[in-house]
């Protein structure tokens, strides 16, 4: 069973990036609590790749009557940002800078289970990129996305 809070720092500290990251997936760490408010849950981390799975309902619609874009910019931003973490060494942490999303199909309901997959595409001292795809069952794109992260001592 999945739990939500925060990790505490000095916990992070003694984590490198991957066991995380893994931790997250695997259930062993608690997911942060706007997972827990959305209903999406980390689902596989690798080193710089995760995946992030959701299956939308009606608290997920805006006023069209379709997945509110702000749901595939969180999927995105976390499994983006978490594909960076799990490339860092123990005490290193990372967070957005900038990120951006193209919407290229309608999310609804009806859409079933979506996946969102970030993949790292440059990690150095100080920044990370990353880039993020969401699909459906079929492997449809619903919506991609790219980030710059700032890497850190945390």
């Amino acid at each position: 069973m999945k739990t939500y809070g925060t990790v505490s720092a000095e916990k992070r500290r003694e984590m490198s990036g991957l066991q995380f990251v893994q931790g997250l997936a695997d259930g062993t760490l608690p997911l942060n609590t706007i997972a827990g408010t959305l209903g999406y849950d980390v689902s596989e981390a690798a080193n710089g790749r995760v995946v992030v799975t959701i299956e939308p309902n009606d608290t997920h619609l805006n006023p069209a009557g379709t997945v509110h874009g702000g749901l595939a910019a969180t999927l995105l931003d976390s499994c983006m940002g978490l594909a960076i973490q799990s490339t860092l060494a123990k005490g290193v942490a990372q967070t957005t800078v900038e990120f951006k999303i193209s919407l290229i199909r309608p999310i609804t309901p009806e859409t079933g289970a979506i996946r969102a997959e970030g993949t790292v595409l440059n990690c150095g001292r100080r920044v990370g990129t990353a880039e993020g795809r969401i699909t459906d069952g079929k492997g449809r794109l619903l919506a991609h996305g790219t980030t710059t992260c700032l890497i850190f001592e945390g």
